[in-house]
């Protein structure tokens, strides 16, 4: 078959069939990634195509950038007491995790922060597009929003350190790095700003997207990977709002999310592609599922009693939140592909990560979300995004696309 056409097929396939299997609670990158899965096992080495790299590494930038446009720097100062508490307690479970895999499985210092970051650290990108989907009110979407941003910087952060601490001249020229990229990046903005904006009228959003892959592939060079720049550059734009109003803009996000829902799939699949089918066997699986029965009910368990200790909330809007906060699908992802590739982790483990982060993953979408009605005018619809409002002014939400309101007014 004209590879061509392989091309076109592939991506028509990754960009519908899993939105459609949706409606069966089956989270469309959980879809994308075990179709990549199957089709190593099928087609082999020929899966580990360039082009497919080349857009999956658009499709993990502009997550990631979506992400760091979802970070509010006032929200965050506000409400920085419990963010902090939180912030203690995850530091804690990562410290006491690393250790015992460090005491353990005979894993080095590095490999075992890692490890316990790939297990522990809530997917930010995947938990805010999936958001409006699973049923919360206002206040629990802010905190599950604000929870989830939070422990990705101090996750960012601690990777940073993690991969370059193994060197400390490396660490000392990388961290030197970033700050150039810190500093830099903000000039960036402001000089196409002046100089290229006004005379392209409506180029915000390509500007934002190239600078984000452009950061992307300086941090990857830094072996850092392509999310921390791609992060970096989303928060640097959202901080320079006031001055350039239009970068950060509900459109550029809007604009984004829609972006990055073409592209992200792809990753997700490439990701599937580089699990080999070794990797699979009877042992991965009873990792994986131990993994699943024993860190599962504590991470859920530690969120939901801070909740209720904190903030004396109900049982259940607690229980809410904690379940929103367990997908780590793409930490879980990146970091077991460099903990495989540049720390010899066993292919058993590499496999117990994938199973251990689809089981997650998918759970908030069983638990918390109802099945679709197609029929939206019928009685007792329980989300509003499944109905068709009676105002005419209200556009209808149509199933399996993201739903356009502002969350950070919550």
């Amino acid at each position: 078959m004209n590879r061509d056409l392989i091309y076109l097929v592939l991506i028509f396939c990754l960009l519908v069939v899993p939105r459609a299997l949706q409606r069966f609670r089956i989270p469309a990158p959980v879809t994308s990634l075990v179709a990549g899965i199957v089709a190593v096992f099928v087609f082999g080495e020929e899966t580990h195509d360039p082009v497919l790299a080349l857009l999956s590494t658009i499709g993990i930038s502009s997550l990631f950038l979506f992400a760091g446009l979802e970070v509010d720097p006032g929200a965050l100062k506000r409400r920085w007491k419990p963010l902090l508490t939180h912030l203690a307690v995850r530091a804690l479970s990562l410290f006491a995790l690393g250790w015992l895999a460090w005491r353990f499985l005979d894993l080095g210092w590095q490999a075992s922060g890692l490890l316990a970051l790939a297990l522990l650290t809530p997917s930010t990108g995947f938990i805010l597009d999936t958001l409006e989907r699973l049923g919360l009110d206002d206040e629990e979407a802010f905190w599950v929003t604000n929870k989830a941003i939070a422990g990705e910087i101090v996750a960012l952060a601690a990777l940073f350190v993690m991969l370059q601490a193994g060197d400390m001249q490396q660490l000392a020229l990388s961290s030197a790095a970033m700050l150039a990229l810190v500093i830099g990046v903000p000039l960036l903005f402001i000089a196409l700003g002046r100089w290229v904006v006004p005379h392209a009228k409506g180029s915000e959003f390509s500007l934002l997207v190239m600078v984000g892959l452009v950061a992307a592939y300086v941090t990857y060079k830094l072996g850092v990977y392509y999310l921390v720049g791609a992060f970096i550059v989303g928060v640097i734009a959202r901080l320079l709002h006031e001055r350039m109003p239009k970068l950060a803009s509900e459109e550029n996000l809007h604009a984004l999310r829609l972006f990055a829902t073409f592209f992200v799939p792809i990753y997700f699949f490439s990701a599937g592609t580089h699990v080999p089918p070794s990797a699979l066997g009877p042992k991965a699986l009873a990792i994986g599922l131990v993994l699943t029965v024993v860190l599962l009910p504590l991470r859920i368990g530690i969120v939901w009693l801070q909740r209720r200790v904190m903030f004396g909330e109900s049982s259940g809007s607690s229980m809410r939140v904690a379940l929103a906060l367990t997908p780590t699908l793409v930490f879980t992802l990146v970091l077991a592909g460099i903990l495989y590739s540049r720390f010899g982790l066993p292919e058993s483990w590499l496999g117990a990560l994938v199973i251990y982060t689809v089981l997650n993953t998918m759970l908030p979408s069983l638990l918390l979300r109802t099945p679709i009605d197609l029929s939206p005018n019928a009685p007792g619809a329980e989300h509003p995004e499944d109905e068709v409002p009676d105002s005419p002014a209200v556009a209808p939400v149509e199933a399996g696309q993201p739903a356009t309101a502002d969350r950070r007014g919550a």
